[in-house]
């Protein structure tokens, strides 16, 4: 399964954003740290759906997971 999150230098100067948009993945975590819940992130974001948000999640996670301690 291709990564929900991209990286392309020609799409918000290489950051990381959600596949087929141009949203940067930090939108997910910056509102979750503000108290969003997925579903008002979607409604706010409409190209993102609440599948994308939970993929990015779960990738972070295996990130986190395999990150020496």
């Amino acid at each position: 399964m291709a990564s929900v999150v991209v990286r392309d230098p020609e799409i918000m100067g290489g950051r990381p954003v959600f596949r087929g948009t141009r949203v940067p993945v930090e939108v997910l975590f910056d509102n979750l740290k503000d108290g969003l819940s997925l579903d008002e992130i979607v409604e706010a974001y409409p190209s993102l759906s609440r599948d994308d948000l939970i993929a990015c999640l779960e990738e972070s996670g295996r990130v986190f997971e395999k990150a020496p301690m």
